[in-house]
C-alpha cells in the first residue's frame, strides 16, 4: 500500500532521522512518542503534505486513497455539514448516510459551530470517509474530549474498522490504551533526531496486555 523511506527531515532543525516504514491494507496502527517527537510531521510526510528533507520519499499506490482527520476539524464554518461533505466530493445522495455512520443522523443541516467539540471530530471523520480512503490518518482524534465523548469516538472507529476490515488506520495518540482498543500493530517515535524505536504487531491479547504495559512506561501523558 504504502512505503516510506526517509534519511533525514527538518529544516533548519532536523525532527526526524532515518526511517523505513512500510504499510500494509488491514493495518491498524497507534503511533505513539514524547510530545514534539515529530508524530505530526511524520503522518504529513505520509499524506504528501511536506516532502523529506534529505534522501528517499513515500512511495504510495497509484490509486490509493487517503483520508485525513486533523487536529483541529478544519470544516468550513459557514458551510452546514452537508455542504462541507458535498465540497470533498460526496454524493448527495450519500450525505446522510456518512453522518449516520459517525453518530450524526439528522444534523446536516447544522453549523460546525453548532456542535460539541466531540462531535465536530465525528463531522470531520465523515468527510473523511466521503473520499472512501483506503488509508485513514488520525492525528490525536481524542484529544480534549471528556473521558464519555472520546469513548463515544473510540467506538465509532472500531466499528469503521470492523466494517472495512482492509483500510488502513495510522492513529497518532498519548494513551497507550487505544493501541489495545483499536491497533493491530503499534509504532514509538523518540529520540533527538526521531526514530521509530517501536514497531510490534498485536496477535494475541497476552502481546496487547505486554506492549500496553511498556509503552504505558515510555508515553508521556496529555
Amino acid at each position: 500500500m504504502l512505503e516510506l523511506d526517509v534519511t533525514r527531515h527538518g529544516t533548519p532543525r532536523t525532527i526526524l532521522g532515518r526511517l523505513s516504514l512500510r504499510v500494509a491494507a488491514g493495518d491498524r496502527i497507534c503511533l505513539l512518542g514524547p510530545s514534539g517527537s515529530g508524530k505530526t510531521t511524520l503522518l504529513n510526510l505520509i499524506a504528501g503534505l511536506d516532502a523529506p528533507s534529505s534522501g528517499g520519499g513515500v512511495t504510495r499506490e497509484a490509486a490509493l486513497r487517503i483520508g485525513y482527520l486533523f487536529q483541529e476539524h478544519r470544516l468550513l464554518p459557514w458551510r452546514t455539514l452537508r455542504q462541507n461533505l458535498l465540497l470533498v466530493g460526496a454524493a448527495p445522495e450519500d450525505v446522510d448516510t456518512l453522518l449516520a455512520r459517525v453518530d450524526l443522523a439528522g444534523h446536516g443541516d447544522d453549523l460546525p459551530d453548532q456542535l460539541s467539540l466531540g462531535m465536530a471530530r465525528r463531522a470531520a471523520l465523515a468527510r473523511c470517509l466521503a473520499v472512501e480512503p483506503d488509508l485513514l490518518l488520525l492525528d490525536e482524534p481524542f484529544a480534549s474530549l471528556d473521558s464519555r465523548r472520546a469513548q463515544a469516538l473510540r467506538a465509532c472507529l472500531g466499528a469503521l474498522l470492523e466494517q472495512h476490515p482492509q483500510m488502513a488506520m495510522i492513529c497518532v495518540t498519548h494513551d497507550a490504551q487505544d493501541a489495545a482498543r483499536l491497533a493491530n500493530r503499534v509504532w514509538y517515535l523518540d529520540g533527538r533526531p526521531a526514530q521509530l524505536r517501536w514497531d510490534e504487531r498485536l496477535a494475541q491479547d497476552s502481546d496487547r496486555a505486554a506492549v500496553v504495559q511498556t509503552l504505558s512506561r515510555l508515553a508521556d501523558p496529555l
